[in-house]
């Protein structure tokens, strides 16, 4: 069962690029990186460097030490009816942190062939209008802010 405790990890570069993924489960879907924490104990930095990893193959670790920062937000929101299996009986809500990756320049992808189809780089404001979730809108547009 998943743990109600997620990361997002929004992935930009420079020239004001951002990474989306297209989910496998669900194509047209637009998002970011995502995924629930493995344990209550796990750090955020470190469940958002993990979950980049899996779903992109960006190791975080070899931008430095600042490239993957915490953008210190985190919203709660309803689990949509159809992913609630996933959870305990009765979850209802996520609570979902959000990151930033930051890259110069664009860099190649390794999509994880179980969660993601495609994936495609899109100016901010483009790429906030192709996310399905709400909250990854949010997050692509408060880039302008950071």
């Amino acid at each position: 069962m998943k743990i109600p405790i997620s990361v997002l990890v929004v992935i930009h570069t420079a020239k004001g690029e951002v990474l989306l993924l297209e989910r496998a489960d669900h194509p047209g879907f637009w998002q970011s990186v995502t995924g629930s924490l493995d344990s209550h104990d796990e750090p955020l930095i470190e469940a958002a460097a993990r979950e980049l990893l899996e779903e992109t193959g960006i190791d975080a670790q070899s931008f430095g030490k600042n490239a993957l920062t915490s953008m210190d937000h985190s919203v709660e929101y309803e689990i949509y009816s159809e992913w609630r299996h996933r959870y305990p009986p009765g979850t209802l809500k996520n609570t979902e942190h959000w990151f930033s990756m930051f890259l110069e320049d664009r860099v190649p992808v390794q999509l994880a062939p179980r969660e993601h189809i495609s994936c495609q780089w899109q100016s901010i404001e483009h790429a906030a209008s192709m996310c399905f979730s709400p909250s990854n809108q949010e997050a692509i547009r408060k880039l302008n802010s950071i």
